[in-house]
């Protein structure tokens, strides 16, 4: 027990492991997978407090107070829901135990410090955050064109008036038209599934 509170107080409980795939059904992460609906686990950092599992789906995040605590508090934030940015990893100096790893995930910030034995791993894992990152941020900004198009299309619409159709039936059509387009829009330039990305730079 002192020495699970030593390590604490060290902060030497927060140096996360790279855990391997055959152990994945070993973690608590493991339990909260969708793997009913296809999800995967493709990178798995474990501190003696937390978990941090990345799937083709999500960032599931099992926090824990301490640990020295059984207490955890699960997190889950899909990507389609949460953009990821501000990616960056610090490598180990000579003295240095860790390597860590920093992004924002929604308005989430994290910092994971990974034993620097994992090093080459958690290069693997950085380039495809930075990847998820890009694609993120060029669906942004198609999403950000496609509104514009509609606006100007509404604007012009507006002006040519409504010929033959009422007014009542041009809103409806408007509208159910609005509705269908972003929709579709928003199947295109918002990705729910980054397994490809995963698969191209982790080797499992």
């Amino acid at each position: 027990m002192l020495k699970k509170f030593a390590s604490d107080a060290l902060g030497l409980s927060d140096i996360g492991k790279v855990i391997e795939p055959q152990d994945y059904d070993k973690t608590e992460s493991d339990d909260y997978v969708l793997h009913e609906k296809g999800e995967k686990i493709y990178f798995l950092i474990k501190t003696k407090a937390d978990e941090y599992c990345f799937t083709n789906y999500a960032l599931i995040h099992v926090d824990g107070d301490s640990a020295v605590s059984k207490k955890r508090t699960l997190r889950r934030y899909d990507y389609k829901f949460n953009t990821i940015r501000n990616v960056s990893l610090e490598t180990a100096g000579t003295i240095d135990l860790d390597v860590e790893i920093k992004f924002t995930i929604g308005e989430t910030p994290l910092s994971l410090d990974i034993n620097k034995n994992y090093a080459e791993k958690i290069r693997d894992l950085y380039k495809s955050l930075i990847t998820i990152e890009r694609i993120m941020r060029e669906n942004e900004k198609n999403r950000n064109y496609a509104l514009d198009s509609l606006e100007y299309a509404t604007r012009s619409l507006a002006t040519t008036g409504h010929g033959q159709t009422s007014p009542a039936d041009s809103f409806k059509s408007i509208v159910e038209f609005t509705n269908t387009w972003l929709q579709e829009n928003s199947k295109t330039y918002n990705t729910e599934d980054f397994g490809d990305i995963f698969d191209l730079f982790i080797k499992n």
